[in-house]
């Protein structure tokens, strides 16, 4: 599955092994290894995580 965001595209396989917060920073940890995802409010953050959570 990917995930785009202002242009970047993101791809996430699941499983997903885990996913570390911080404010506007997200890490996801899958097979293919560790993404750092930058966002610039918590709004988008919230609706990346949400948009994982329901994949």
């Amino acid at each position: 599955m990917s995930y785009t965001y202002k242009g970047m595209i993101y791809s996430i396989k699941s499983p997903v092994q885990s996913i570390s917060v911080n404010k506007n920073n997200i890490v996801v940890t899958d097979q293919n290894g560790s993404k750092l995802i930058k966002f610039t409010n918590v709004i988008d953050s919230k609706c990346f995580l949400a948009w994982v959570y329901n994949s």
